[in-house]
């Protein structure tokens, strides 16, 4: 079976427009009421949430659930990805910073 995406995220220079166009075009329900404007998309039905923003960079990212995420990071890496342990390396830093 193949694992799940868990969340999405749409971002643009233009938050609120992305918001709006996204809302009229799948009917979602995006709650944008909060100090930063993170429009959190409600789950539908069959369906997940996500969130909608503004960034410099536009970029739309997929969270897929894994059981072991260095297996899928290697095997990320085995089918020509690369940069993966870099990124492992950052994320426990970051983690490890949190914690303190």
């Amino acid at each position: 079976m193949g694992h799940p995406v868990v969340h999405f995220e749409v971002v643009g220079k233009d938050g609120k427009k992305l918001q709006e166009f996204y809302s009229q075009l799948f009917d979602w329900k995006i709650d944008a009421n909060n100090p930063m404007n993170y429009g959190i998309v409600e789950a539908q039905e069959g369906g997940i949430g996500g969130g909608i923003a503004e960034s410099a960079t536009p970029l739309v990212t997929i969270y897929v659930q894994v059981a072991d995420l260095q297996a899928s990071l290697s095997k990320a890496e085995s089918l020509g990805s690369e940069g993966t342990q870099a990124l492992v390396k950052a994320l426990a830093k970051l983690a490890n910073a949190s914690i303190s």
